[in-house]
């Protein structure tokens, strides 16, 4: 009686351990899924968004005056607030490019303008963890702070004037080419930033918009406006 007793009670200790096994393997992998998702992402896109920029910047060093290429991406956002330093802008705004660790200007629901549009909307959306993670801090830009996009010829600066820290992902308003969220009730010339929102998350969206003041001509040396020195 006392040696079934034992055997029972080993295989309870058995199966209890095997158990635990399984549930410290669970753990240990979930970590490293972890570490891929908000780190090794970030390394991969981080290389693949630089070799894209300096391709860039290699094309507009050869172009001559014309027409502005468009085709590998339409400039570079530059946010001090984010310390995130120079983003790639290009086409798109789904997975695919997004993931590459640069910023996409929407083509739907709302067509984004473009900068050099005598009036409209910039809507530019990053991811904010993992992928380059370029909107992580977009928390910490306030009202009244610099955003300048830098194309081939012409850097625009803009100035904050509204943050929107939470809005469900379907608000498409946010997009539009005047904005009325933001309190703007007629045309301009804005910049709207869109990423997901709480951190680790996509359950809302933070929106920050933003409006021309002036624009500078790019010199031979690029040198940056006094808001990026």
């Amino acid at each position: 009686m006392a040696e079934r007793h034992d055997r029972r009670r080993g295989r309870i200790a058995a199966t209890v351990g095997v158990i635990g096994e399984l549930l410290i393997t669970a753990g240990v992998l979930t970590a490293l899924f972890v570490v891929y998702s908000l780190w090794w992402t970030n390394v991969l896109a981080d290389r693949e968004a630089k070799r894209q920029g300096d391709q860039v910047r290699r094309h507009w060093a050869a172009s001559g005056p014309g027409a502005l290429d468009t085709k590998d991406g339409i400039g570079f956002l530059h946010v001090p607030a984010m310390h995130n330093g120079e983003v790639l802008v290009k086409p798109g705004t789904g997975t695919d490019v997004l993931n590459e660790g640069v910023a996409g200007y929407y083509r739907k629901p709302v067509k984004s303008a473009m900068p050099w549009d005598k009036q409209g909307n910039v809507t530019l959306a990053a991811h904010r963890d993992g992928h380059g993670a370029k909107f992580h801090n977009i928390h910490k830009i306030g009202t009244g702070d610099p955003v300048v996009f830098e194309t081939r010829d012409v850097w625009y600066v803009y100035k904050v004037f509204k943050e929107l820290k939470e809005t469900s992902r379907f608000d498409v308003s946010v997009l539009d080419p005047v904005p009325k969220e933001s309190g703007k009730t007629a045309p301009g010339r804005y910049l709207t930033l869109t990423t997901c929102t709480p951190m680790y998350t996509s359950d809302y969206r933070y929106v920050v918009w933003a409006e021309l003041v002036r624009t500078e001509k790019v010199d031979a040396k690029r040198t940056p406006p006094k808001e990026l020195r």
